[in-house]
């Protein structure tokens, strides 16, 4: 396994991931027409685009003998030494191989390169998974927020995990 920065070449493979991550994870928490909508807007070619070339963006990628399989997405705050994790990925078929695990300590890796003494990630209240995944690495919930969806709204937990010592 690689983990290793995105380039434009990975464009529409992180938004397939995207995608098949969406349809697997969230079809009892979203309605079907917020998750068409959340990806077509959160994972456009634009953003994806926009974020491979962001100075303050990491947006990292796994590969298992060449193919892309999951992906990280974090931008860092300078004004709060804050890194901010939006989205972190595995395609469902790849999942339970150690990929997020990987990029999740590369993506706070790289956020600490960077300056950040915490990190936040931000997990759809109901995606228990999701949840249970960064409770692993120690994040714990600070706070709830409505995030709008595809013009419906849900609750998202915003998780925070101090990296002072890291």
């Amino acid at each position: 396994m690689e983990v290793e920065p995105a380039t434009a070449d990975d464009v529409e493979a992180i938004r397939a991931i995207a995608r098949e991550s969406w349809e697997h994870d969230y079809p009892e928490i979203l309605s079907s027409e917020s998750l068409q909508a959340g990806v077509e807007d959160w994972y456009s070619p634009e953003r994806v685009r926009d974020a491979v070339t962001w100075a303050r963006a990491d947006l990292l990628v796994a590969r298992l003998d060449g193919t892309l399989v999951g992906f990280a997405h974090a931008v860092h705050d300078f004004d709060r030494a804050e890194g901010n994790l939006l989205r972190l990925y595995v395609h469902p078929d790849h999942r339970g191989g150690g990929y997020g695990t990987a990029l999740l300590e590369a993506v706070r890796d790289a956020q600490v390169d960077r300056g950040a003494s915490h990190l936040r990630a931000m997990v759809l209240a109901e995606n228990d998974p999701g949840n249970a995944f960064y409770e692993r690495f120690g994040f714990e919930r600070v706070e709830t927020n409505d995030v709008t969806i595809g013009g419906e709204t849900y609750t998202e937990n915003t998780l925070h995990l101090e990296l002072d010592g890291e």
